[in-house]
């Protein structure tokens, strides 16, 4: 009598767990986000910007553990960074931004003026009357708020104040960065009485002033000397590298299921949020 095949069950068994734990506990790749090393409230390298925190938000949607790729210089990040393959995705870009491939919006803001609050500023616009008696207004040059002053006629007045803010460095070839906590100080200490900044940069620090300070937003129909309109409220966006659909309709899954956990950080931020 033929003997009976003996069937290894405990061997096969053991197979196909070890099968089924190695697919079902498969690490999905790092998610590679470009990140700037010291652009607060943005972003650091201890991950204390609300951009780091956006960056580990849409990391436990999809999944994955979020890769810091640090850069010092904002003008080259696109181009050393993103397209070469370092890194994936950026948390804030304009919407629209030609270089890459944007998300839908997750928030709008706008440019604030903001001034102590024991001042008391009739400040609306720029056709506000105050903004032709102040001496000194902080601002960042090559914004919007630059366009303005030379349309409203006080930039001149203001060119000597601006290189005091950042020091001499010849422009050439060099990032010169403009501290935004220091704009915001400057107005708090009372050595200028209006700063005007880009909202998301500067709420935090006008949160953290021991003086009570204002943060007024600018309306969006202002034009320069000419008559062109001067934009003062801009829409934010998740970018990835052209041509990486996949990458792109995962964020955008993950914006549309998550926006109100956003609106939620970006509003604790103190950022005035604008509809689109």
């Amino acid at each position: 009598m033929k003997k009976p095949m003996r069937i290894k069950t405990p061997l096969i068994i053991a197979s196909l767990l070890g099968w089924v734990s190695l697919s079902t506990y498969a690490q999905e790749p790092n998610l590679k986000v470009c990140a700037a090393a010291d652009e607060m409230p943005y972003s650091n390298e201890k991950g204390e910007g609300f951009e780091n925190k956006l960056a580990q938000l849409v990391g436990n949607k999809l999944n994955r553990k979020v890769e810091s790729v640090f850069w010092t210089d904002p003008r080259y990040f696109v181009r050393d960074y993103l397209d070469k393959g370092l890194c994936d995705v950026v948390i804030g870009v304009d919407t629209d931004d030609p270089r890459v491939s944007t998300t839908k919006s997750y928030y709008r803001s706008g440019y604030v003026f903001i001034s102590r609050e024991a001042d008391n500023l009739d400040l609306k616009d720029w056709n506000s009357p105050i903004l032709k008696k102040v001496q000194k207004i902080a601002f960042v040059p090559a914004t919007p708020a630059e366009v303005m002053l030379r349309a409203i006629g006080r930039y001149n007045d203001m060119f000597n104040y601006q290189q005091e803010l950042v020091g001499y460095k010849s422009k050439r070839n060099q990032y010169v960065k403009y501290d935004i906590p220091k704009l915001v100080n400057e107005v708090s200490s009372n050595h200028a009485e209006i700063a005007v900044l880009w909202g998301a940069s500067a709420a935090r620090y006008v949160k953290e002033s021991k003086v009570p300070l204002t943060m007024t937003l600018i309306p969006d129909d202002n034009k320069r000397a000419d008559g062109q309109k001067v934009g003062h409220h801009y829409s934010t966006s998740m970018a990835v590298r052209k041509g990486d659909v996949a990458l792109l309709t995962q964020l955008n899954q993950v914006l549309e299921s998550e926006q109100d956990a956003i609106t939620e950080l970006l509003e604790a931020e103190g950022i005035p949020l604008v509809s689109e």
